[in-house]
């Protein structure tokens, strides 16, 4: 199998464990006090799917039949979801953690594509996904961020310093 074959194989798997992700955790906000959020959550699964066909067209059109199927490191992200799910009763917060830690994931995988002696039109695709990739990873953070409660210990700590 071709450099090219094989990264575009393994990027494939992780936006379409994204896709799978971003779509049951939209499922999950919508039945949180952030249901709110279910709907960004969708778009993130569909530009997922989006990207993976882009990957598909450049596969087929280099002749490459790529398998489809989720990696075992994602597949492995979707148990630790399932456990994590009974933990936090799907929170929003535990959602969001969950999504986070999968966008870890992808924006490692993109970033490990790129050291590769990749095809300059693979590459060209590699780097425009992973700067969408970053960006709904930097998102997902915010969102996370911002729907934390505030930690009790930092109140403390400002109001001793007035």
């Amino acid at each position: 199998m071709s450099t090219d074959a094989k990264v575009s194989k393994d990027l494939m798997q992780t936006l379409e464990d994204g896709r799978k992700g971003f779509a049951e955790a939209a499922d999950k906000l919508a039945d949180t006090d952030r249901a709110d959020l279910a709907p960004r959550f969708r778009d993130f699964s569909e530009q997922r799917a989006s990207m993976y066909a882009e990957l598909d067209l450049l596969a087929a059109a280099y002749g490459d039949d790529l398998e489809e199927s989720g990696s075992a490191a994602a597949a492995l992200h979707r148990g630790w979801m399932s456990v994590k799910d009974a933990i936090t009763g799907s929170s929003a917060d535990g959602v969001l953690d969950v999504a986070e830690q999968g966008e870890d994931h992808a924006v490692s995988e993109y970033t490990k594509a790129l050291e590769q002696d990749l095809s300059p039109g693979l590459a060209d695709v590699v780097r425009r996904q992973l700067v969408d990739i970053t960006s709904a990873h930097n998102e997902v953070k915010r969102l996370r961020v911002a729907t934390r409660p505030p930690d009790p210990q930092s109140v403390r700590g400002r109001r001793s310093r007035r």
